[in-house]
């Protein structure tokens, strides 16, 4: 399969460049070389490309490898390779030298190179693309990486999946792939949370039940705050504060898809309770919703106010028992 994907594609003249003692960042035409890789003293290669290297290079015992699967385009998830990759290349320093390459060796590596000396030397995206750039001037990652490389810095490099910024990226990587192939990939099933009316939920200060049966819906946790007549948007720095100061609006209660609303199965629906079966709204992967207040949030999965209430954990315990 790795061959097929190569067969039809030339990567160009090599072009490789020693980023720092140990690392180097190339194309995919540097990684096949093997004259270049022995002289080099490279033993750890991380592949960032829709296709593998071909058997000549995964055959060789003394070359380690990784592979991390991402096309080059703006709407791709390369934030969530970051940590991995950063381990990888952090060991390959640590017992040699490393290549991390794509196809062209200009944006899908070099974003994720950046990424690993942000990390590193703990500074930002800006200083640490700088230093990327001085050794290759070629190299560029795509709008989109460029937006997550900022939010890596906002995270301060590392991913934290309960950071709203992160959450509501990973839900717009699943919309897309819901768009395309009509369903959740399995590969974007951690969006989707756990049932909040089990005991062993986290406490939150405020859970909501379905006004009916007073079945526990979702937690204060799993709520997406959006503001009065503004887009929500994964890349707004806000997400990643306190909220105060901003003007939140209450008019329509949007919360992350969870287990209990099976919505992994279509593009849009209704959400009922799953104990009484009340409508308690809707949902939709690909079209969103537009509250009254003018936001417009997509994905979107949300609760009509008078359908649902909130009350203290304590309380939500003692009715679920």
């Amino acid at each position: 399969m790795s061959n097929l994907c190569r067969d039809d594609f030339d990567s160009g003249p090599k072009h490789v460049f020693s980023i720092e003692d140990g690392l180097w960042l190339g194309n995919l035409t540097a990684a096949i070389d093997i004259t270049f890789l022995r002289s080099n003293g490279i033993n750890y290669i991380l592949t960032v490309d829709s296709c593998p290297l071909p058997e000549i290079i995964l055959d060789l015992r003394d070359i380690n490898v990784k592979y991390i699967q991402v096309t080059d385009m703006d709407g791709e998830d390369v934030l969530s390779h970051f940590d991995s990759a950063y381990e990888f290349i952090k060991k390959g320093q640590e017992k040699g030298s490393v290549l991390v390459h794509c196809y062209y060796g200009i944006s899908r590596s070099a974003s994720i190179i950046t990424a690993y000396i942000m990390k590193k030397y703990k500074i930002s995206f800006d200083d640490a693309f700088e230093r990327v750039k001085v050794k290759n001037t070629a190299a560029l990652p795509n709008i989109g990486f460029q937006a997550q490389l900022n939010l890596y810095e906002t995270l301060e490099w590392k991913i934290d999946k309960n950071n709203m910024q992160f959450k509501l990226f990973r839900l717009k990587i699943a919309a897309r792939k819901v768009k395309k192939v009509k369903i959740l990939p399995q590969d974007c099933i951690d969006v989707i949370k756990g049932d909040p009316s089990l005991i062993c939920a986290r406490p939150d200060p405020k859970v909501y039940r379905c006004r009916k049966c007073r079945r526990i819906l979702a937690l204060q946790s799993n709520v997406l705050p959006h503001y009065i007549n503004e887009k929500l948007s994964w890349k707004d720095s806000k997400l990643s504060s306190d909220y105060s100061g901003f003007q939140l609006c209450s008019d329509t209660i949007f919360v992350e898809p969870m287990t209990w609303m099976s919505v992994s199965q279509s593009e849009s629906g209704k959400i009922n309770c799953p104990k009484c079966q009340s409508k308690l709204g809707s949902y939709s992967w690909t079209m969103g919703c537009q509250c009254q207040c003018g936001a417009k949030v997509s994905p979107a999965f949300y609760f009509v106010p008078s359908k649902i209430d909130y009350s203290g954990f304590l309380q939500n315990v003692q009715a679920t028992v």
